[in-house]
Parts: structure tokens; C-alpha cells; sequence
């Protein structure tokens, strides 16, 4: 499989652009791939707007991830000059600035446009090694593949299960830590419940640890696609140490990724990932009590 890989990557980009459209005819037409799952996901989330803006985005939402499969195969085998041309990111002096300071930057983005592209971009445009978490992929050559093309800029990709200990292992090292953060946390972890798309949404309470330890400032990537194959990223400060007296730190952090990353979404739908399952369980009932209760606190320390 990794062979096939390494065959694609070498084509031309606006070949693999063909491949990515047969790939969202196969998969929404044909095959019907999680189109039940991504239906609901968008009319519980956007219901108000007209269903056929919502068929829309819908069909959209397949065309561009087929699109992004092959430029993320493409991505793999392309220069660092090639990946700048494609994704800019429009104010560097974000990370440049913790940099000069010596000091690591927390890097929380979501599915959203072309993740792969951004993660290699990030390390071709930034100049600071990024550790970033990820799950290994069950076949081993091409997790082996995908993880030495990652490299290739200066990220290095660990496994979830040993982020938090790499990160207390290099936590005097100034350096990026890069975490898609939009995915669901499995009901034992901690998370908190935030309003998010029109529905109770549990996050990772993740970012705020890695931050505290590493004392390190905590940016918001938005990625927005400009033409075909055409990225452009901003990034947006949501929280700086000291954390040593801001017991809240976890819950503002999350809360103000949460609102950034749907702003991102409602300003383009069909770039994100609608087909995974972000709302899998539902908020317990006795969360609001427990909230209620955070709340109180929150506002008698303040």
C-alpha cells in the first residue's frame, strides 16, 4: 500500500485533483459513505438554514474531502517551496515572537480544509520543530510512510498514547505542540460540555495541561481554502502564562477554541469533516448541576 503511495505522490497535482472527484462520486453517489451520519450531523447542527443549502453542503462537504485525500497523497512527496506556495500563513510573527521569548506554542486546530497540508506547511513556514499527536494507522509500511513524510519539515509525530509523556519529557525545549482538538473524548476522560454547532459538545480538557507544563502560549489555527488547492491560515492568541494562579485556565481555553473553531465552520460548512462522529453520547443529566457548581465557584474566586 505504501508503494501505491509513493506511485501517486509523484503525479501532478491537478491529476490527483481528477482522482479526489471520482473518489466523492464513488463515495456519495455510489457507495453512500456515512452520507446518513453527515446528513444528521448538519441538520442537527445548522437547522436553520434551507434544506437545500444544507444538500449543498452536504455534497460539498464529500467533493472537498476527496480533494483533500489527494493533496494530502501529493503533499508527501512535495518540496517545502511548493507547500508555501500553496498554504500561507498570514501573520508567522505569532509563533516567531514565542520563539524569540523561548517559549513553546500550543497549536489547537481542527478537521477542517486540508490538515495534512497545514501540519507540513506549518513546519516548511515556521522553522520550529511541532510535535504532533496522532493514532497510528493500522497498516504498518504505510504508517511507517506517513509518518517519515511528516518528519520531513521538522514535525514529529507521537503516538497519543505517549503525547503527555514526550511533552514533560522535552518541556524545557521551546517548540510547537500541535493537536487536532475537535475530536470526542472517550466518556472516562475529562472533558467539559460546551454549546457548540446548536448542540451539548464534550471537549478535551487536554490543551490546559500540556500549556501549564510547558508554560506555553496557546494559539487557534483557522485554515480557509482560497481556490482549488489554495490555503490560507490565520492564527489567533487564546491564552498566555503565567498560569499559575488561573485555576480556570482549562475550561476558558477550551471554551474559547470551541467559538473560534465554529466561527471557522459556519464561515465555510463544507470544510469541515462532517462525517465523523463528533456527538457519539449524550451530556449526562447531572452535568448541569456539576456546571452550575464550577460556575459559583469560578465567580466567587473572581
Amino acid at each position: 500500500m505504501a508503494i501505491l503511495l509513493r506511485i501517486l505522490a509523484a503525479f501532478p497535482l491537478p491529476v490527483l485533483h481528477a482522482v479526489g472527484f471520482g473518489l466523492f462520486l464513488a463515495a456519495y453517489y455510489v457507495v453512500r459513505w456515512r452520507v446518513p451520519l453527515a446528513r444528521a450531523n448538519i441538520d442537527g447542527s445548522l437547522p436553520e438554514l434551507p434544506p437545500k443549502e444544507r444538500r449543498r453542503i452536504l455534497r460539498d462537504c464529500y467533493r472537498n474531502l476527496g480533494a483533500t485525500l489527494l493533496e494530502a497523497i501529493w503533499g508527501y512527496g512535495a518540496g517545502a517551496d511548493a507547500l508555501r506556495s500553496r498554504v500561507t500563513i498570514l501573520n508567522p510573527e505569532i509563533v516567531e515572537r514565542c520563539k524569540a521569548q523561548g517559549r513553546s506554542v500550543i497549536m489547537l486546530a481542527g478537521h477542517v480544509c486540508n490538515w495534512e497540508w497545514l501540519l507540513l506547511a506549518a513546519g516548511a513556514h515556521l522553522g520550529i520543530p511541532i510535535d504532533v499527536v496522532y493514532k497510528p494507522l493500522r497498516l504498518a509500511d504505510v504508517d511507517a510512510y506517513v509518518r517519515d513524510a511528516r518528519r520531513r519539515f521538522g514535525a514529529n509525530p507521537i503516538p497519543h498514547r505517549s503525547f503527555l509523556y514526550e511533552v514533560m519529557r522535552r518541556g524545557d525545549e521551546p517548540r510547537a505542540y500541535a493537536l487536532l482538538a475537535d475530536q470526542t473524548p472517550l466518556k472516562r476522560m475529562p472533558k467539559h460540555w460546551i454549546r457548540f454547532l446548536n448542540r451539548d459538545t464534550a471537549f478535551f480538557l487536554g490543551p490546559e495541561r500540556i500549556a501549564r507544563y510547558a508554560d506555553a502560549t496557546v494559539v487557534y489555527v483557522a485554515m480557509k481554502r482560497i481556490a482549488r488547492g489554495r490555503y490560507e491560515v490565520h492564527l489567533s492568541v487564546i491564552a498566555e502564562p503565567p498560569y499559575d494562579e488561573d485555576h480556570d485556565a482549562g475550561i476558558r481555553i477550551v471554551e474559547s477554541y470551541a467559538r473560534h473553531l465554529e466561527a471557522t465552520i459556519r464561515e465555510s460548512p463544507a470544510d469541515w469533516l462532517w462525517i465523523h462522529n463528533k456527538w457519539k453520547y449524550p451530556k449526562p443529566a447531572d452535568e448541569e448541576a456539576r456546571s452550575g457548581s464550577r460556575a459559583g465557584n469560578r465567580r466567587r474566586r473572581a
